[in-house]
């Protein structure tokens, strides 16, 4: 089984969402790959189809790195829009959010050896670019720096705390605000927001209903409660919920004239180690509530089975 240590220290890549995690020291070769701007569709077909969290974010800006003998598209980055403003606001407060700042929200890298190692770095360095000539004057990044297995037990994410953010010269800001997941068989989070769709019936609750479908929930009888059909489903499928202890936070001031760009938050050393693996509580008291002595993770449904599944060996 793959060592955490040794993952987190390679780069990770994607094909059908699967990812791989390399340590080659091959670099870009700059005669063959270029980065451009690429439209909507090809973005969004290209992140769902490798990307494991088959998920699309708002984007406001997107790039491919194009293979330029076959124009094979090889990665793409998406600038993009968080839910809140003040994502942006606390780090940029005097750039306007949604135009003059924006989050990255996506870099997927192909599994495939014309990718160097170094592609993640120099890409994105020619995103920034570009994004400062559309009006892009600050960039906010993430890292998770936990780790999270499928329920089939390989590792998807290793847990990541942003080395290629490092090598780019991110201002690094702390975490972001801890908080509780919900956490798939699959290794995928379902949202707050994604939940609250499916109790209010709000445009998008079919798709995370059939997500939950395919995971092996019953499907939403016409006539039943959609928060009771919630509850039932989660418990269904294995849900469980994770204590997170927040991402990394970096930031860049990108373009001309960045010593005038107000970074609202003091530098601070880089980290170096992921998160501990979660712990699993193996009889919570009813569904999503915490247990009153302690444990990181709850279980929902099925405890003893969640525990085996998502335990990080």
């Amino acid at each position: 089984m793959e060592s955490l240590f040794d993952v987190a220290q390679g780069t990770q890549r994607w094909k059908r969402r699967v990812g791989r995690w390399q340590t080659v020291s091959e670099v870009v070769d700059p005669r063959r790959l270029e980065v451009r701007a690429v439209s909507e569709r090809a973005a969004k077909q290209f992140i769902l189809e490798h990307h494991y969290s088959n998920s699309y974010p708002a984007a406001k800006l997107r790039y491919g790195l194009i293979d330029t003998p076959s124009r094979r598209l090889m990665g793409v980055a998406v600038l993009g829009v968080p839910m809140q403003a003040r994502v942006l606001t606390n780090v940029f407060p005097t750039l306007e959010p949604y135009g003059e700042s924006l989050e990255l929200s996506r870099l997927v890298l192909l599994d495939d050896p014309i990718v160097g190692a170094n592609a993640e770095s120099w890409m994105l360095a020619r995103v920034f670019s570009d994004a400062a000539k559309c009006g892009v004057r600050g960039v906010v990044a993430f890292s998770d720096p936990q780790p999270r297995r499928h329920c089939d037990g390989h590792l998807v994410l290793p847990g990541h705390v942003g080395y290629i953010y490092q090598a780019l010269n991110g201002h690094y800001l702390g975490r972001g605000t801890a908080r509780i997941l919900t956490v798939l068989p699959d290794a995928t989070v379902l949202t707050d927001r994604s939940m609250s769709k499916v109790r209010l019936q709000e445009r998008g609750h079919a798709y995370v209903e059939a997500r939950l479908a395919e995971l092996g929930a019953s499907p939403r009888a016409a006539f039943e409660s959609p928060s009771r059909w919630l509850t039932k489903a989660l418990q269904d499928v294995g849900a469980v919920r994770v204590h997170h202890r927040g991402n990394h936070r970096y930031a860049w001031a990108i373009g001309p004239k960045t010593r005038r760009i107000q970074i609202n938050a003091d530098d601070r050393p880089f980290p170096k180690r992921i998160d501990p693996i979660p712990s699993v509580v193996e009889r919570p008291l009813s569904p999503w509530t915490s247990w009153p002595g302690g444990g990181d993770l709850i279980s929902m449904a099925r405890p003893a089975e969640a525990a085996a599944q998502f335990e990080l060996r």
